[in-house]
């Protein structure tokens, strides 16, 4: 397998990824249209964090870890390394020296489409990861492939320079072009949640507030008392 290591892409601005940090995955993904989910098998290894950056994407062999050093050099202040191979892998490809070299250069954290290990060193050092396996199974150098080129995970494209967010919930990508209104879109839907949280408080019903009465009648739900339920149950 041949490759290319793309160097200087463009990036989303750092004002526009800093302010998709302020909000969840979640809140990102519907801001966009339920669109930009890696998918729920990636997972992250530790709990309570939420990083944004700018992609630095890598295309590698399955258990061959070569094209992550190559991606070390790409890498600077605010990007997150995204990692998928060219056919499933669960090999622990990254660990706790890949993470040493990484945080060195600023890098916010890991998002791979395969396996990693040192999990315990990682959360240690507070160094953020978010994979598809946990494996203690190494890996060689010995096959070509790519760095900051376009890169799929669950069918959705990541390119370099796209904004990654991620948090417990899973990690939602970002296309550079989108980055600005999707960070209005979310805050605009805080709002409104911020709405609904307090009316909640206050005892309302979402039926109530969503008006969900008339799509349940719609729909042909109707009320019965527990009596009316179980009459015909009744010898």
């Amino acid at each position: 397998m041949s490759g290319v290591i793309v160097t200087g892409p463009p990036k989303a601005a750092a004002a526009d990824v800093e302010a998709l940090a302020r909000y969840g995955v979640a809140t990102v993904s519907e801001a966009m249209g339920r669109t930009g989910l890696l998918g729920p098998e990636i997972r992250p290894v530790q709990q309570g964090v939420r990083i944004a950056g700018t992609a630095v994407t890598v295309l590698s062999w399955p258990g061959d870890n070569l094209m992550i050093h190559a991606a070390v050099e790409q890498c600077g202040e605010g990007d997150i390394l995204v990692v998928t191979t060219t056919s499933p892998s669960t090999d622990g490809m990254f660990g706790e020296l890949f993470a040493t070299a990484l945080q060195r250069r600023g890098v916010r954290g890991l998002i791979i489409n395969a396996g990693l290990r040192d999990t315990q060193e990682l959360r240690e050092m507070g160094f953020a990861a978010w994979s598809r396996a946990v494996s203690a199974q190494g890996t060689v150098k010995a096959t070509g492939g790519s760095v900051n080129v376009p890169v799929a995970i669950d069918g959705q494209v990541i390119r370099p320079g796209d904004v990654i967010v991620a948090d417990d919930d899973g990690v939602v990508v970002v296309p550079r072009e989108r980055a600005r209104r999707t960070a209005e879109a979310s805050e605009a839907r805080e709002v409104k949640e911020a709405g609904a949280r307090a009316a909640f408080v206050e005892g309302q019903l979402g039926l109530d507030r969503y008006g969900l009465r008339e799509k349940l009648k719609q729909l042909g739900v109707t009320y019965q008392s527990y009596d009316e339920y179980t009459a015909g149950e009744r010898p």
